[in-house]
This record gives structure tokens, sequence and C-alpha cells, in this order.
């Protein structure tokens, strides 16, 4: 394979305002750690979310009281929020009725076709999407002995069979306002479930691997086995499922976009390992620019280098960067020399020039508006 692959064609889905599907950008998600009928505690963990860059939110409705914090909970969300049901239709039915932006329900869960058409007549009348979600530990937990898949082939044809029997309950309701997810906590069977699936129906596909882990381990899993599938053009939305603080997954969703130029949202940092060449204090300064960086949505690139060696090329190559060397260095911004430094004078005159960036593109693109 030469090069990221084109990514597939699917049908557009619309969670509120946002679309997923159908050639738009690969849209980040996360999921609430709150007890959803606690209003106050969600809704402010909803805007934490949104503030890093949430651009969907799910909530777990397990039972009347959840359901019943829906409609507060909407009308404080800043970004769309997805409701997470097992089994019950009646709180499928409430949520819908409280007017949420989509669902992430299982058809074949919720008891005989007529249960099944009252909640897609309550979808339809609101043009509320449904999600399709098959985690692998559901397929091992309901199979018996005899029947449990043996390998990753195995157990990725069982997900994909399980997927398809909600699809077509949903598609003999001529209902296709759905999306599917099939995840596991291996990255094998997840592939070899995404990539089968993608030839065998049109809708969006939400990329996941299941139970990731910390934060440490969570973040290598998902970036390898997320990172596979986009790769091969394979995947309308993600979620980085991490065991932590929901703030901390979507972070490691956009670094993953990034690295693999699916999607540019915020900045890149270059920064070199260090070795016994560096002759700067070159950690403390690359945590600071980090965390400075951190609040710039603007797509740039920043290079922090610790020695003469590599240093000059890749600050030259960033938009900003710095060169240092013997507690010296050099500020490069757009290949061209901008000022030498003292090293007490690093951070403060490269804070300086990130805002300068900011400012310059955010005034051309405010021209380019006025113009057209």
């Amino acid at each position: 394979m030469s090069g990221i692959s084109k990514r597939r064609t699917s049908i557009p889905v619309y969670v509120g305002d946002v679309r997923i599907g159908g050639g738009g950008d690969v849209v980040v998600q996360s999921m609430t750690i709150t007890n959803t009928a606690d209003v106050e505690a969600t809704s402010r963990q909803i805007a934490e979310l949104a503030e890093v860059g949430c651009e969907i939110v799910r909530v777990a409705v397990p039972d009347k009281e959840a359901a019943e914090a829906l409609p507060a909970l909407l009308k404080r969300t800043p970004i769309p929020l997805i409701a997470d049901i097992h089994y019950d239709y009646r709180l499928a039915l409430a949520a819908a009725k409280a007017g949420i932006h989509g669902l992430r329900i299982n058809p074949g869960n919720i008891g005989d076709r007529h249960r099944v058409r009252q909640v897609v007549a309550a979808c339809k009348a609101r043009d509320i999407p449904i999600r399709i979600g098959v985690n692998a530990g559901s397929i091992v937990e309901t199979r018996s002995k005899e029947g449990r898949p043996t390998s990753a082939q195995d157990l990725a044809d069982a997900m994909v069979d399980h997927a398809m029997e909600h699809i077509r309950i949903l598609e003999r309701e001529n209902f296709e306002h759905m999306k599917v997810s099939l995840k596991a906590f291996e990255i094998d069977p997840t592939v070899r479930a995404y990539r089968k699936i993608a030839e065998m129906m049109p809708y969006p596909l939400h990329l996941g691997i299941t139970e990731a882990g910390t934060p440490k381990s969570g973040s290598i899993r998902s970036a390898i086995g997320l990172g596979i599938l986009l790769y091969e053009g394979i995947g309308d939305t993600i979620r980085v499922s991490l065991t932590a603080e929901p703030v901390e997954e979507v972070p490691v969703a956009y670094e993953i976009l990034k690295v693999l130029d699916v999607r540019q949202k915020g900045t890149v940092l270059v920064s070199c390992p260090s070795c016994g060449r560096c002759e700067i204090d070159l950690f403390p300064l690359v945590g600071e620019v980090e965390d400075y960086l951190a609040k710039i949505d603007e797509p740039l690139k920043v290079a922090v280098m610790g020695c003469v060696v590599n240093g000059p090329g890749e600050s030259k190559d960033a938009d900003i960067g710095l060169a240092g060397g013997r507690g010296r260095g050099v500020i490069f911004a757009k290949g061209e020399i901008l000022e030498t430094l003292d090293e007490h004078e690093f951070l403060p005159h490269l804070k300086a020039g990130i805002d300068r960036l900011v400012e310059e593109r955010e005034a051309a693109r405010a021209k380019e508006t006025v113009a057209s």
C-alpha cells in the first residue's frame, strides 16, 4: 500500500448538527462517567468535554431516573448527546421524546418486532439516528461453549454476523439512519471485523478499541488499532476508551488523527528525544510548550529541539521552532531566523511567536471572509 487509502464512502448520518460519514471529517466522541441522573455533575462533565474539542458525547441511560434527566441535560449541552440504552425499549422511547440527538441501542435486544417498530417510529419522527454497537465480550458471553469463537477470524466473523442481524432488523422497518461499531479489546479481531463489514454495508463506522486500559497502555493500543483502520480509509467517527477521566480521551483521539494526517485540529509538537549533545534544559521546556499548545486549536507545527545537529532543520521545517545549544538558541518562523536568544528567554519568546502566528492566520481568514 502506498500512502493512506482513500476514505471509504458511506451514507451521511446527522447527530444533531454534526455530520458523520459522507466524506466529512472523522468526528471525535467520548462518554460521561457520571450518574446521568445527576444533572449538575453530568452537565459539568459534558461542558468539560466540549471545551477540549469533543464533538459528540454519550450518556448512559440505565434506568428511569437517568431518562428523566435527559430534558434538563439537553437544555444545557453545547454538543449533541447520544443516549446509551440496553434492553429496555421504554427508555429509548423516553429518550426520543426528550429530543435526544442519537441512540446507541441494539434493536435485537429490546424485544419483539412491535417494540422495535415503536422505537423506529419515534426515531423517524424526530430524525434520530441509531448506532448499532457490537462488543466482543457480549458475543463470547452469549454463545454456548461449543459455539464460542476460537480464533481472531472466528470472533471477527461472529461480530459481523451479529451486527448484520441488527442492521437487517432496522432495514426491514425501512430505517437507514444508522451507524455501526464492532469493538474488541484485541486489535486483530477488531481490525478484521471492521474490514469485513466495511465491504458489506453502506453505513458510517464508529471505531473504537473497547476497554483499552489506562492512559499509558490504552493510548498505545487505541493508536495501533484505530491507526490501522484509519490508514486504510475505514472509519467515520472514533472514541478512544481509557480508564481515566473522559477529558483525557479527546486529545489522544485528535493526536491519532493528526499523526495520520486524517484531520488537523490543534497543534503538532516536534521535539527531540535528547542525547548527550543536548546543552539546554530541554524536558521542562518541552513540557511547558506542550501545556501552552493544548489551548490552541490552530493547526500549527511547532518544533523544540535541543542540539545543533537536527535542531535547525526541524525548526526551519515547522511553522515556528526553536533550535537550542550551549545555553543559547535560535527561533525560526516560516523557515527564517526570527531571533537569537539566551536560554531564559526561550519560553516567553516562543509563546509570543506562537500567538503572533495564530493572530496572523485568524486575520487572514477574516480578510478572506470579507472578500468573499
